[in-house]
């Protein structure tokens, strides 16, 4: 079941935030993220975030910012199960448009995003990190319509 993120969920949801940016991002010391986890716990409570949740406990979940995904987390144990694709999908339904980053290093995200639709449109560096990074788009691939006058 996909639902809002609530307050009481922020402790399991920011655990599953610090131990999948540690072990996906490698190439940045885990004190950096330890570092932020309080920020982000405040943050978090503040954003758009769903969450995936079965038999009351919380898998993965999802933060966005109008057309921007700020991340998609998946428990380690739940990985590649599809509940990325299923968060994905549900905000997905509601837009015409997403856009995020990704680490240039985070190769099995870019392919994620790449089989979920979304294209590179550009390279950059994150300037907290100094890793480099793409912006990857979704779009709708509607038609455009002719209005009936």
């Amino acid at each position: 079941m996909i639902r809002k993120l609530q307050k009481v969920d922020i402790n399991n949801v920011a655990d599953i935030w610090l131990d999948t940016n540690i072990k996906a991002h490698y190439f940045i010391p885990a004190q950096y993220w330890k570092s932020n986890l309080e920020l982000v716990k405040e943050l978090l409570l503040q954003a758009t975030v769903y969450v995936y949740e079965d038999n009351q406990k919380i898998l993965g979940f999802i933060g966005i910012n109008g057309e921007y995904i700020e991340g998609i987390f998946v428990s380690e144990a739940m990985q590649s199960q599809g509940i990325g694709k299923i968060l994905l999908n549900y905000v997905k339904e509601t837009r015409s448009k997403l856009l995020l980053n990704v680490y240039q290093k985070n190769a099995p995200a870019i392919s994620f995003y790449q089989r979920e639709g979304f294209k590179i449109q550009n390279s950059g560096v994150d300037e907290a990190t100094g890793e480099k990074d793409y912006v990857m788009v979704w779009q709708t691939h509607s038609s455009s319509r002719i209005s009936d006058c």
